[in-house]
């Protein structure tokens, strides 16, 4: 078997050598974390530009009820749904992403 002095010595280099990948891993994770940010930020962007064609949508449909509605034109009864339908729509978004969280 091995001289317990070099078992002694084995043991202080296996120590130090721990001590060296945790420091190392350390300073990863904060290269990491420095390097995450922008990317979280980008993420985000994406994120808002996907739901813009949705919005702009109900935005253009708003418009053209406003629009409609300056000119004289005189819908009482759709008036309220028109008015909702935005809210309507969100709320039916929101619900159907949190039911796909749940699943």
């Amino acid at each position: 078997m091995y001289p317990e002095r070099e078992l002694i010595r084995l043991s202080v280099y296996k120590a130090a050598l721990r001590r060296d990948v945790a420091v190392r891993r350390r300073q990863c994770a904060a290269a990491v974390s420095r390097v995450a940010r922008p990317l979280l930020a980008v993420d985000r962007v994406v994120t808002v530009a996907r739901r813009l064609p949705a919005l702009a949508g109900w935005a253009a449909i708003a418009a053209a009820v406003l629009a409609t509605g300056a000119a004289g034109w005189r819908a009482k009864p759709l008036r309220p749904v028109l008015r909702w339908l935005p809210v309507a729509a969100a709320v039916w978004r929101g619900a159907r992403v949190l039911w796909a969280a749940i699943r």
